[in-house]
């Protein structure tokens, strides 16, 4: 099967033969890796018993785990992206609490961008280091020092603010 790689560890696919795929909700199906190869930038992964196009057609869209104790351990300030989700984001200037990591994106840049929703609201913030205060994963929390108006720049438009637009979208 080729793979995209979402792993900053590749070469522990060396030592780890048991891999893990949610085949379906509520269902976790262990894998056995007989063999791999780097490939176009991704992996092709060969498990034991997939032996035919139908049976990896079972495994497409899945996400391929491992245990969470087999996890690699990370420098300081440095975090898994599912650690990220459900922590509580705060900004260290005010002390306001900005909301929660629903989501994460990546492919944006350098950075992965925290999608942080509260109130109805939600926003995009760069987990870089530039704007990183303090990372607890333990406690769920991340504290972030953001430029003023970062948080203005995906805000939904004020009435006034579209009445402008919309006058201005007239006279072109």
């Amino acid at each position: 099967m080729a793979v995209e790689l979402l792993t900053d560890f590749p070469e522990r696919f060396r030592e780890r033969r048991r891999l893990y795929v949610n085949a379906s909700p509520g269902l976790r199906r262990e894998l056995e890796l007989d063999s791999y190869w780097p490939h176009k930038g991704g992996m092709v992964l060969k498990f034991r018993g997939v032996n035919s196009i139908g049976d990896a057609l079972a495994l497409v869209g899945c996400a391929i785990q491992i245990r969470r104790e087999e996890r690699a351990t990370l420098p300081a300030g440095q975090a898994f992206v599912s650690d990220l989700l459900g922590c509580t984001v705060i900004d260290s200037g005010s002390g306001a609490e900005l909301g929660q990591v629903e989501d994460v994106h990546s492919g944006s840049g350098e950075a992965l961008l925290l999608v942080i929703k509260a109130e109805g609201k939600e926003h995009l913030v760069p987990f870089a280091a530039e704007f990183l205060g303090k990372l607890d994963v333990e406690r769920k929390r991340i504290e972030v020092k953001l430029p003023e108006g970062l948080l203005e720049l995906d805000a939904p438009l004020t009435e006034e603010e579209k009445r402008a637009q919309q006058d201005a979208d007239r006279e072109t």
